[in-house]
């Protein structure tokens, strides 16, 4: 089966996953981290994608991203990882691959499924055990978002401005929303969205956006015949 292509929608926000290959460690420790986010800076910089959130957990990172043009998201991970491998490999005297093939990527709705797959980015190290509350991980943009850091990598999405009029209440909010979680079932939908690359949303389109590229999977089962 051939592969889709990547899906792009024009001012709207992209969860981006990359994982180690064969999920082995991209991270083994601190200064690892530090150059990625180093490496992050520059491309974001270079490309114009503006960051909303982001977690560096052992094996995988997930990032959620604005592209200016549909180009923009292929330049960034393409910097992102040729210069990362190039550093890692040379650091640690290894070799070969670090990534897996292809990144994955899953066009969002702003809003509420923002706040959620920003939520879902943040609370990773939660869910993975690594830390006790999402703002004590220190290698995600969760601080910033409870405004007990300024991370000058992101740019706060318009969705994260609606929480409320001052830095505080916003603030309040979105730890009102770490602490609520997301439940089984949003969980669900945001993993096999991230997987499969498919929109994520409530208000999915009744028509393609793009030409030979769905937003949704087919409906299970036999077309339906109808009569003429």
């Amino acid at each position: 089966m051939s592969r889709l292509p990547r899906l792009h929608i024009p001012g709207m926000p992209q969860l981006l996953t990359q994982r180690g290959n064969n999920r082995a460690l991209v991270f083994l420790d601190d200064q690892d981290q530090q150059q990625y986010l180093s490496h992050l800076r520059d491309a974001l910089r270079e490309t114009g994608v503006q960051l909303h959130a982001w977690v560096l957990m052992p094996e995988h990172v997930h990032l959620l991203v604005t592209p200016p043009a549909p180009e923009a998201i292929g330049g960034l991970m393409q910097r992102l990882g040729r210069r990362y491998v190039r550093w890692f490999n040379d650091r640690h005297r290894r070799t070969g691959t670090l990534w897996e093939g292809r990144y994955r990527a899953a066009v969002l709705e702003p809003g509420e499924w923002l706040l959620a797959v920003s939520s879902y980015v943040e609370l990773n190290p939660l869910r993975a055990g690594l830390a006790a509350t999402a703002e004590h991980y220190p290698w995600s943009s969760c601080r910033h978002h409870l405004g007990l850091t300024r991370d000058p990598l992101i740019t706060d999405h318009a969705g994260y401005w609606a929480l409320g009029n001052t830095p505080f209440e916003r603030q309040a909010s979105y730890r009102r929303l770490l602490e609520q979680g997301l439940g089984d079932e949003r969980l669900a939908r945001i993993r096999y969205a991230a997987h499969r690359g498919w929109l994520l949303g409530d208000l999915v389109p009744a028509v393609d956006v793009q030409p030979n590229r769905r937003v949704a999977p087919l409906p299970k089962g036999r077309p339906r015949l109808h009569k003429s």
